[in-house]
């Protein structure tokens, strides 16, 4: 069951959402317009999960033997988005071992498979295959496999849809496919196989998350139900910026999960909903929903309850924002972009512009022109944007400290900051920079690197891929005349040290 409390709606919109969530859980796919029903038709069994999952349970208890037998000991998901955000979660709540790949910055990558594999087991989950971060993430461990002398067929799970490209070839190839239901889209896919694979092999008892989903689903349709009460308050645009804090919860990372949920499925139009995750359960700049049953705005329950219960807040939201909230329409942008540059770059490597500004540690790239970084952060908020995006292609797990400076640019300039990891965050956070509200300020920050990790068969490697991810969404935000600012840290951590310090400095 889901608990909230402190949330009050206008009651327009409530009884608005009273009216619809029959239409929902009857999988009404005319509900968010006539412009969206095509997608909608085929996105919708995602209300269904609770139960239907059941029938993975013999395939996955299956799997899971097999992978006893293997003697796997290590469990490493190559995914993005919905394909790894909620095996994350689960893991983490769990307290299961899980490595998530989900970047391509060759020192994280080389972290993963820079090792002895011989234990480990690699899920790829991925609805087509075609995914660049996935698919050049499962070529880089098949690779290192094969190097190794292991057997792929040994080593090698994949999570996709039926007769997808990837399903297709991996069959071929004698390797373990496990079959999602095509009609569920990524975010939305907490309870597929997406999410439940790596959670059955890490040893979760995902029966229970089902019961729990189950249990909190069926009380979603009862007039002023909490999906309907949440929703309509976010939908309020005094929630248009609205922080996420887990800390101290029992659902420890679960405000990623959301971050994705709310800000790929709102972001469109010029509208949504700009989720940020806090570190703290106080802001006075946006409210901030715990999970804890304390504070002001709480929603508490089981994770496998939050995961519905989300779900179902997000297709509410979108109903009454009128978008669709199965589209992505601006995620390919940055793809495309990311693409030429690939193209441009083969045989030659990357190719940037010359900085701005340069210390010892740190280039700038902007059109503006100061004398130090303190003045360059300082520049980033001067126009008052109405939010700040901070998205950071480093190595998560080893570079976090320059997660600090969202908090240290919040408190500088008084509006909301989001931090995202790239590229996950370009299937997050990304689709709401280039589709939502136009009143954001961007900084990215980039790495060099030392690691050389070739794609095979793709004519470059991970050190150019994430430049070009990093560069064309650039483009792509820039195309839009927003702000946006590039700090390129030559050394790492020494950089780092550097860009904190300037921003306590502000």
């Amino acid at each position: 069951m889901i608990a909230i409390q402190g949330f009050k709606p206008r009651q327009e919109l409530l009884t608005a959402l009273n009216e619809v969530t029959a239409r929902l859980a009857a999988k009404d796919s005319t509900l968010w317009g006539p412009a969206a029903q095509a997608e909608a038709s085929i996105r919708l069994n995602w209300i269904d999960l609770p139960e239907a999952s059941r029938d993975l349970l013999p395939t996955l208890d299956a799997l899971s033997a097999w992978s006893r037998e293997c003697g796997h000991k290590n469990f490493v998901l190559c995914g993005m988005g919905g394909s790894s955000l909620a095996p994350e979660v689960i893991a983490s709540v769990y307290q299961k071992e899980l490595t998530v790949l989900d970047s391509t910055d060759p020192e994280h990558v080389s972290a993963v498979l820079s090792r002895d594999l011989s234990r480990t087991c690699f899920i790829v989950g991925s609805k087509s295959g075609s995914t660049i971060e996935t698919a050049s993430q499962k070529k880089a461990v098949e690779t290192e496999l094969t190097k190794q002398g292991l057997d792929l067929s040994r080593h090698v799970v994949i999570v996709t849809d039926p007769g997808s490209p990837l399903d297709q070839e991996s069959r071929a190839s004698g390797l373990r496919v496990i079959n999602a239901d095509p009609h569920v889209g990524g975010r939305f896919s907490a309870l597929s196989a997406f999410g439940l694979t790596p959670a059955a092999l890490i040893g979760v008892d995902i029966s229970l998350l089902l019961d729990d989903a189950l249990d909190a689903a069926r009380t979603f349709t009862e007039p002023n139900s909490p999906a309907a009460i949440v929703a309509a308050a976010l939908a309020d645009s005094a929630m248009r910026f609205v922080g996420f804090c887990d800390r101290n919860s029992n659902v420890p990372g679960l405000s990623e999960w959301i971050e994705q949920l709310i800000a790929e499925s709102t972001g469109k139009d010029e509208k949504g909903v700009l989720p940020i995750v806090a570190t703290d359960p106080d802001s006075n700049l946006y409210p901030i929903i715990t999970f804890t049953n304390t504070g002001p705005l709480s929603v508490h329950g089981t994770l496998g309850g939050q995961f519905i219960f989300w779900e179902w807040v997000t297709a509410l939201t979108s109903y009454l924002l009128k978008v669709d909230p199965f589209n992505q329409p601006n995620v390919t942008e940055a793809k495309e972009k990311t693409g030429a540059l690939l193209q441009r770059w083969k045989g030659s490597g990357v190719v940037s512009p010359a900085p701005i500004f340069e210390t010892t540690n740190i280039q700038v790239f902007s059109n503006q022109k100061f004398g130090s970084i303190a003045e360059y952060l300082a520049a980033t908020y001067a126009m008052n944007p109405g939010y700040m995006a901070l998205m950071a292609y480093l190595h998560r797990g080893i570079d976090d400290r320059i997660s600090l400076l969202r908090e240290n640019l919040e408190i500088a300039s008084g509006v909301p900051v989001t931090f995202g990891w790239g590229p996950r965050f370009l299937h997050s956070t990304g689709q709401f920079h280039k589709g939502g509200p136009r009143t954001g300020s961007f900084i990215q920050i980039t790495g060099a690197t030392k690691i050389l990790w070739p794609i095979e068969g793709s004519g470059y490697g991970f050190e150019t891929l994430v430049m070009a991810q990093a560069l064309g969404d650039n483009e792509a935000l820039s195309a839009r005349k927003y702000p946006v600012t590039r700090f390129h840290l030559k050394n790492r951590g020494a950089g780092i040290d550097e860009i904190l310090s300037a921003a306590q400095s502000l």
